[in-house]
């Protein structure tokens, strides 16, 4: 008895290490494949967005809300941006969102705020968005474990290029490419400048004409993270690939005073869509911080942006570290369509 008896309990103890383990995410998917998509099938993207200072709520609010605009189809991508103040409570958001969600077709980044057509929400929100339809197809990937965490460009500028340009590789490179691949999405735990290093690795694989937009992380300490597939990763990049017989066009302006960033924010969503030959379906922008940091009244951004856009096309906008999309500077890669910058808007607008 004492034998099976102590069997039993190795058995309990091996049990909970695997589960320690697995919950650690040490054993988890890297990458993501919804279903391909197919040539002049339904395409739907939508937003949603919450405030509440229960993060449970605001999680959960915002995805019952995309729910709700998404009516009758189901997405297969949700992408989140949340804005709260430590782990404890960004775990609480993602178990909200996976309330009405399955976590595997959940991913994001933590931000400074986000945006859409109804409004700006700074602390203590979500915004979210939701692609669906047979017509747009996503891959995702994962990149754990990029070894930046405490370098700084000042003491470790070589060996912050060499890892990310290598981390950004691997990145793409776990992405199975298609004929009808439009656009990348890159969310990182890699702040500007460090964002270029990470690109122009993403690049090697993908090509330095290819469109690739998104956004750096929250970079504030205990506040660095990425979501794929509903787990909390530090230290990591993801990238989404979005495919489909559907337009992109991209655009991205700089800018570091009040007026500036306004009226900066409205010509550079004005360049996307006059480059847009086909009808608009969704907006994505990616917006520094501390532009944010520079209004008088964070409305006015959004208020010059919509007089652009107009308010029925769906817009997913984040405050980030960092942009990635065509930079406004003079030091950049002439050959690249690309940078990875920072007092950027870039927007992306999708069109069929």
């Amino acid at each position: 008895m004492c034998g099976t008896g102590n069997r039993t309990r190795i058995v309990a103890a091996l049990s909970v290490l695997i589960c320690a383990v697995l919950f650690c995410g040490c054993a988890v998917n890297e990458t993501y494949v919804s279903s391909n998509a197919r040539k002049g099938g339904s395409i739907v993207v939508r937003v949603g967005s919450s405030q509440s200072t229960d993060p449970f709520e605001a999680g959960k609010a915002a995805a019952k809300a995309l729910q709700g605009q998404m009516g009758q189809v189901m997405p297969h991508t949700v992408v989140l941006t949340e804005c709260f103040e430590d782990q404890a409570q960004k775990k609480e958001v993602l178990k909200g969102i996976c309330t009405v969600f399955e976590a595997d077709i959940v991913f994001g980044f933590a931000t400074y705020g986000s945006f859409n057509q109804q409004g700006c929400l700074d602390g203590d929100s979500v915004g979210i968005m939701g692609i669906g339809g047979d017509g747009i197809a996503t891959a995702a990937a994962l990149r754990r474990d990029l070894g930046i965490a405490g370098l700084t460009m000042e003491e470790h500028r070589d060996e912050l290029s060499s890892r990310l340009r290598s981390g950004g590789a691997d990145l793409a490179a776990k992405l199975s490419r298609g004929p009808n691949d439009r656009l990348m999405v890159v969310m990182s735990d890699a702040h500007s400048p460090k964002n270029q290093f990470l690109l122009e690795g993403v690049q090697k694989v993908m090509g330095k004409d290819f469109p690739i937009t998104g956004g750096s992380a929250n970079k504030n300490a205990g506040q660095t993270f990425v979501y794929f597939q509903g787990r909390m990763y530090t230290d990591s990049a993801i990238a989404l690939l979005l495919s489909g017989d559907f337009e992109v066009s991209l655009s991205g302006r700089q800018a570091k005073e009040n007026a500036k960033v306004i009226s900066s924010a409205a010509q550079s969503a004005d360049e996307a869509l006059k480059n847009m030959k086909a009808k608009p379906f969704s907006v994505l922008a990616f917006n520094c911080a501390g532009r944010k940091g520079k209004l008088d009244n964070i409305e006015d951004e959004l208020k010059a942006i919509q007089s652009v856009t107009g308010t029925d096309i769906p817009l997913f906008g984040a405050y980030c570290a960092g942009e990635m999309g065509p930079a406004d500077i003079t030091e950049k890669d002439p050959t690249a369509l690309s940078s990875g910058v920072g007092w950027h808007v870039m927007f992306t607008v999708l069109g069929r």
